[in-house]
């Protein structure tokens, strides 16, 4: 019997819409039991399939994965944009993978964390019925991880910081503050996040011993009043360095950066020379800004020039980091072992990444808040997945940020509107 399922995102909704775009963007890996079932199963009646290999092994992720058609789609993906391999066989045939996605479970001690990722179109969109209404499967899917990974339950609680350790129950007590910090619908997404970053810093401050449960409630509830009361407005923080912005485009070029799928960006086909020059472009912040990305456009002053968000988008945001927080994805295993402290600056961090990259997107042609839906979804594709952003050089760039005082200030110049025009005459 696997652990409960608990916290459930009220706020989420979602059903697979069959766009088939996590078919045409994943190398989706096989164990050797899915690689052995899928093998032995009766493709006669197919002739595209009973042709070609339906795993191969990939290198770059040392594992075998389901094989893709030269168009980038998987092999199994068929003319209506449903798996071949799920309308005849059943969704058990399929791999634990695919199952699985977009849905996100985190072991939270005693229970399972859910999470959606918001790569899935689907979930931008909050199209489909309430996530409480998909609670068998997700107990299933659960039933699959521990099955796999049987230690899962006995990982203790991630630290709270480098050098301090928090029992869960106290754990979930600051992720709870976070949450609700981000929930305030009457404050833009910017200023809950610079609210975290002060309750953080000021936290990251604090030694807890002897404070526990009620006490440290107490505590929480009284420093998260404070700090919020002492956060300026966004026109008030002052513009981020010159060595913040540099180390910021190098950050922003990673979570932008698309190697495959229908957005694939052209940087991985032209090599290690051309991938240096993109490198010293983003350092240099001029010119024409690399395509890492297939629906950009424009140069790093576009990316730079402010432009207002609308409630929609606002919303997106909202409910996007909402759901990295209650889910706790946003550190721990899911986000390649981070403190709870050094997950939030991660996650702040890619609030100013996703506004950068939706405005290339919105100088491509698109409209803005179809550049912002897209810039959530490639930015939440990196997140915790790309390993480049969990390297000792990421870290390090991260820790620069949070001591020079940047990342807020990079939150707050991304997050400002443009002037109102003069009308005066």
């Amino acid at each position: 019997m696997p652990r409960p399922i608990r916290s459930l995102p009220m706020a989420q909704q979602w059903d697979c819409q069959g766009c088939g775009d996590c078919c045409r963007t994943y190398a989706v890996r096989t164990t050797l039991e899915e690689k052995k079932r899928i093998e032995a199963q009766d493709w006669s009646d197919v002739p595209e399939l009973a042709e070609v290999p339906r795993t191969v092994w990939e290198k770059r992720i040392g594992d075998f994965r389901l094989n893709h058609r030269e168009d980038g789609a998987c092999v199994f993906l068929g003319p209506d944009n449903r798996c071949r391999m799920h309308a005849k066989y059943g969704a058990a045939s399929k791999p634990a993978a695919c199952r699985i996605y977009p849905f996100t479970l985190t072991p939270a001690g005693d229970h399972w964390r859910v999470g959606v990722r918001f790569s899935c179109p689907s979930t931008i969109a909050n199209a489909g019925h309430p996530l409480s209404q998909h609670a068998q499967e997700l107990s299933t899917y659960a039933g699959l991880i521990e099955a796999e990974q049987p230690k899962l339950g006995e990982l203790p609680s991630p630290p709270l910081q480098t050098g301090q350790s928090l029992p869960w129950a106290d754990l979930f007590r600051v992720n709870e503050k976070l949450a609700r910090i981000l929930s305030d619908e009457s404050k833009p997404v910017e200023r809950k996040l610079r609210e975290g970053l002060a309750l953080a810093s000021l936290c990251r401050r604090s030694s807890f011993e002897n404070i526990n449960g009620v006490r440290f409630q107490e505590f929480l509830d009284i420093v998260a009043q404070a700090v919020i009361d002492e956060v300026p407005s966004a026109a008030d923080v002052p513009k981020p360095g010159w060595a913040g912005r540099m180390i910021f485009r190098q950050v922003a070029a990673l979570y932008s950066r698309k190697d495959q799928g229908p957005n694939h960006g052209v940087l991985s086909q032209r090599g290690w020379l051309g991938r240096l020059a993109a490198g010293a472009r983003f350092a240099s912040g001029l010119g024409v800004v690399p395509r890492v990305h297939g629906a950009i456009a424009g140069t790093f002053r576009d990316a730079d020039t402010p432009q207002p968000l609308s409630a929609e988008s606002e919303a997106l945001l909202s409910r996007f980091y909402r759901i990295k927080i209650e889910s706790i994805s946003y550190f721990g295993p899911p986000n390649f072992g981070l403190s709870l402290w050094d997950g939030f600056d991660t996650l702040a961090l890619t609030y100013p990444a996703l506004i950068w990259l939706a405005r290339l997107i919105a100088k491509a042609g698109n409209t803005d808040d179809a550049a912002i839906a897209l810039a959530v979804r490639t930015i939440d594709d990196n997140f915790g997945f790309n390993p480049l952003l969990g390297s000792s050089k990421q870290v390090w760039a991260l820790k620069m940020l949070a001591a020079r005082g940047d990342l807020p200030r990079l939150i707050a110049w991304y997050g400002k509107v443009p002037p109102r025009p003069d009308t005066t005459i």
